[in-house]
Parts: C-alpha cells; structure tokens; sequence
C-alpha cells in the first residue's frame, strides 16, 4: 500500500506529489495523458504566468470566494517565487502582477517533475484511472485493471476546459460517486460569441475598455472578432456572465464629451473624424451611424450627447461562448463547502482530497489559477493523513 496517490500531473499534481513525498510520504502521481503539464506548457503564449504577486482571495470567483484566503496563506506568491529562483529561471513582471518566464513555460514543468524526483515520487503517464472505491484505504482501479491500494486519494485531475489537452471529469466523477457536491460547471475565462455577427466589420478593432456585468468591472481591452468579443476584459468578465445577461462595455473610460466634442460650433471635421481621435476609426464610423459622415458644427449638441453616453454605456449581449475548446479555465466544480480550506481534504471522506481546477475556485485572468494550483497542492500535501 502507497500512501498517497495524486490523479493529474497538472500544475496541482506535480506540486501537490512533491510536497506530500518531501514530507517522507510514499507518493505516486499519475495521469492519463503522455507528458506531464500539457496545459502549463500553452499557458501564456507559451511562457507560462506563473503567478500574481497581488494575488489575494478576492481575485477569485467562488459560491464562497474566502474558501482559498487559507490555502493562499500558507503559501503565498513569494514562496513560488523563491523556488523559481533556486532553480536560475528568469522572469520579468508584465503588468498588474503577472509573472512570466523569460524564456519558455517548459522551465516550469522541468522544475516541478524534478521536485518530484528528487522527492522520490512514482510518476507513471499513459495511465487511466477506471475507478476510485472504498475509504481508508482506497482502491484505485486502473485502465489495465491494476489495483492501487493507497490511504490518501488527492484530485487534482483539473476542469473540462480545453478538451484537446486531455481534460476529463473524472474529478467531478470521483466526487460524484462519494456523494460529494458539485457546483455546475461551465466555461471561464472564454471570448463571448454575439448573434448575427453584427461586429464582424471590426473584426481585429482592439479599444481599452471599463467592462462590466453583475457589479464587477474590469477596466482591460476589448478585441472585436469575427463571431463576438475576446480580449482580457471580455475574459475576465466571463467568469461572471450566465446566459441571459447582458455585458456593458465603456468605450471611453475617463474621457470627457468636452475632451472629444470641445468646439460644438466651429469644428467643421465628420462626427466619425473626430471620435476617431479617441477611439479606433474602424470603431468610430461603426457607432456613429447616420452622424458619421456630418460635421460636428451640423449637428445638435443633444445628439452629440447621446452618442457620447452610448458609448460609455455600450451594451451586447452574448448568446452564448466560444465553449470549453477556447476557454482557460471551468467555472464552478467540487463545492467548497464539503471540503476543509486549511487541507482540501472532504468533510465526508478521510483521506479524499481535491485541489486546483477541480474545485470550485476560478481565479482571474493574469496568474491567479496558477497560484491557486500551488496554494491548494501545498495545502494539500503537507495535510495528508497518516496511516
């Protein structure tokens, strides 16, 4: 018998089965897929946002968003941060926070299989888990009907966002089967798709934006695209749309109608040739419509005004998303409620735990997912219980 087997040699597993075996734990990791960290090795264009220096509990989106202040508190960004250094990777600061690697996201994944190592986990790849039974201890039920025996069960199997990667529900599955709540899932940090295709014609228009939907606002870009909107503040303010709302978008934050229209009676220029001037001009002779080809100095100062506040006020409403193949991250997942938020492990089954994507913690777009996997595989690791 083993002491502790992790399901996912994601972000969250490999870290998770490296801290469990630096504790002297006997650990096998395994996964279904034939290379370790698949998802970490497209994240960020390739470099991998490590983490967020800024990153506390309310850049997450949860039915109890405090759940991760624990895990987050006993290890925080800093600490990946060292444990980067140790190993010489570069990496430089982009903006609000966001780590990336100087080079390549691979150096992440190279650093976190050899802590497993070096540990003395068991990685073993190209491997199915059929079923997870019984409790104290468990029997793991592999794809070539091999049986596990093992006192710890960590989850760390991820969400169903990009299927191509090998993402499954085999942790929602485990936990349905324990009896185990799950939060409904859908896709997050995704492009929204709009009906008809209305903005097609400014398909490529990036415009910086303050988006909002249901109260929360990110003040990021918007990118037009051929079936909707992308960009970081569509990204971000997906995590919160459900179907049915509509999403607000300023096109011009922190500017003035005196800043753009400043000679109401002598500026002879089109409407669109000066809105052109703080908005892209793609965008500007889209929303001007019947103004855009009229002088400003021919044109009421009501309608101007009109224009102004639609625009600060610029609404869509998706009808739906780009789905699961485009989205970084699942919504929702095992509820926090049944689980322990200093060690992850369920409230239901000794020795059963679920860490990362899994669990019903979204992160923001910009590194908080990754420090989330981290947080909660530490959480995790160093909580296992004992035989």
């Amino acid at each position: 018998m083993i002491d502790c087997l992790v399901l996912g040699a994601g972000a969250a597993g490999l870290m998770c089965a490296a801290t469990a075996a630096a504790t002297g734990r006997r650990v096998v990791l395994i996964d279904h897929n034939d290379a370790p960290g698949k998802k970490i090795r497209i994240s960020g264009g390739g470099r991998c946002n490590f983490t967020n220096v800024g990153t506390t509990w309310k850049n997450f989106v949860s039915q109890n968003p405090e759940f991760a202040r624990s895990a987050l508190s006993q290890y925080e960004p800093q600490d990946f941060i060292e444990l980067v250094n140790s190993y010489g990777i570069r990496w430089h600061e982009k903006k609000l926070g966001q780590l990336f690697c100087d080079d390549s996201a691979q150096q992440i994944i190279s650093m976190l299989v050899t802590e497993c190592e070096r540990a003395g986990v068991k990685i073993h790849l190209s491997t199915s888990v059929r079923e997870v039974t019984g409790s104290d201890p468990f029997s793991v039920v592999l794809q070539d009907n091999t049986v596990l025996t093992t006192q710890n069960v960590v989850v760390a199997t991820g969400g169903l966002s990009i299927p191509k990667l090998g993402a499954s529900d085999l942790g929602y599955s485990i936990a349905a089967h324990y009896g185990i709540a799950i939060v409904p899932t859908a896709p997050a940090l995704v492009p929204f798709l709009l009906a008809g295709q209305p903005h097609s014609p400014l398909a490529g228009v990036s415009v910086e934006t303050i988006t909002s939907c249901g109260g929360v606002a990110f003040e990021e870009n918007v990118l037009f695209t051929h079936r909707g909107v992308s960009g970081p503040a569509i990204l971000q303010i997906s995590s919160y749309w459900n179907p049915g709302d509509s999403v607000e978008m300023d096109l011009l934050p922190h500017v003035t109608f005196d800043d753009v229209f400043s000679d109401l009676s002598g500026d002879k220029r089109f409407v669109s040739t000066v809105l052109s001037t703080v908005v892209p001009s793609r965008l500007a002779d889209v929303v001007c419509g019947t103004l855009r080809d009229k002088p400003v100095n021919s044109v009421g100062r009501r309608e101007l005004v009109e224009l102004f506040d639609r625009l600060q006020a610029w609404q869509i409403s998706p009808t739906g998303t780009e789905g699961y193949a485009k989205a970084e991250v699942t919504r929702g997942g095992v509820s926090t409620a049944e689980l322990s938020q200093k060690t992850m492990e369920s409230k239901k089954v000794r020795g059963l735990y679920f860490i990362g994507e899994v669990v019903d913690v979204t992160g923001w777009l910009g590194g908080y997912n990754f420090q989330w996997a981290w947080s909660s595989a530490v959480a995790a690791g160093r909580n296992l219980q004992l035989m």
